[in-house]
Order: structure tokens, then sequence, then C-alpha cells
């Protein structure tokens, strides 16, 4: 989502699906936090949500605290946060160079995901490089590549990171609980503003 948007929970998309459950049904304006990094200054939204790979590559940037903070300031009291996030903390000392092809789509629309992973000797971050390939007319075609670098973030590092930003009821739900591959994180922006 590019800009703030009625929250309808979409086939796929199990964030808005938890922000739904959360907050219940009605009319409910959700923004992704890259547009509230990049230029969000409007009314105050019920949902901020980060896709899975958003925090640590903030966290590289060492702009994941402010991001956060930004977010918060965006939700209107009681507003959610909802961020999916990669718990790599204890492979960093496997440093495995992929995770298995993500499939999506069907037939002629059906699509794979690929993910490169270069590990830091350190195993604190890692390049990630994402290929997607697409069908073409007779054979795969690259559809598109992106390029980041992440830093690895451990649960304790991202709550304690939610909580320093001012948010409350942090809570992180298990891919078992949410329906998304990876953990995803929930919390609270407070009644009152902090000082």
């Amino acid at each position: 989502m590019t800009a703030a948007q009625d929250l309808v929970p979409l086939p796929e998309d199990p964030l808005t699906e938890v922000a739904s459950a959360v907050l219940g049904t009605g009319h409910h304006v959700v923004i992704d936090l890259l547009d509230v990094v990049r230029h969000h200054g409007g009314p105050p939204v019920d949902v901020v949500r980060a896709g899975d790979d958003l925090l640590p590559r903030l966290a590289h940037e060492n702009a994941l605290d402010q991001a956060l903070v930004l977010a918060r300031q965006a939700l209107r009291p009681g507003g959610l946060f909802v961020a999916a996030v990669p718990e790599l903390d204890k492979l960093g000392r496997l440093r495995p160079t992929a995770p298995p092809p993500k499939v999506s789509g069907r037939g002629q629309d059906r699509q794979v995901t690929v993910q490169l992973w270069d590990w830091a000797a350190d195993g604190e971050s890692y390049a990630l490089e994402v290929v997607q390939l697409v069908r073409g007319a007779e054979t795969w075609e690259v559809g598109n590549t992106v390029s980041t670098r992440h830093r690895v973030l451990s649960p304790e590092q991202v709550s304690a990171s939610l909580a320093d930003a001012g948010f409350g009821a942090v809570q992180r739900l298990s891919p078992a609980e949410c329906g998304h591959p990876l953990p995803v994180w929930v919390a609270v922006a407070p009644a009152v503003a902090p000082a």
C-alpha cells in the first residue's frame, strides 16, 4: 500500500488480517511504514504496517528507532503498528545462503521469488538480493531484482525498540498464530503520547 487506504483484509495479506482481527469490524485506515517515513503528515491513521524485511533494513541504515517513533506519531490513540520480522539471530552462526523459493499465482500468472543471502563475517548482518521470475512466452524471465542490506534483529531487540518508541502492549505472534510465514509484531499506540 502506498497511501492511506481503508483496511480491507486481502487474500494473502496476513498483516491486514491481524490488524482487522484486533481492531474489529468497521472503517479503518492503514498506511505503510515507508510512506510514514517518507512523507506522512496527514491525519492520524488506525494502522501502520511494515512488510517482511523492512525493519531489518531500517536497522542496518540506523533509521529504525526514528521510523518507529514516526509510526507511533502517525497512529491515532489505540492504533496499531503491525510488522513481520524475520528472526535470523540464531542463523548467523550457520550463515545459510538462501531460504526456499516462494511460488505464487497459477498458470501463466505464476511467479517465483528467490532470495540470496551474503552474510557478514560476524553474522550480525547480511546482503539480500531478491530475484523475481515471471513466465515469459516460452521460458522464465527475470521480472525484477532488488538488493539491500539488513541487520539481524532478535526478538528481544524488536520488543525493546518498540517499547523505546513509546508503544505499549507489544506482542509477538508466531506464524501459527497469525498465518504469516514470519513472526508478526503488534504494538499499540498509547492513549496519551509519551513526553
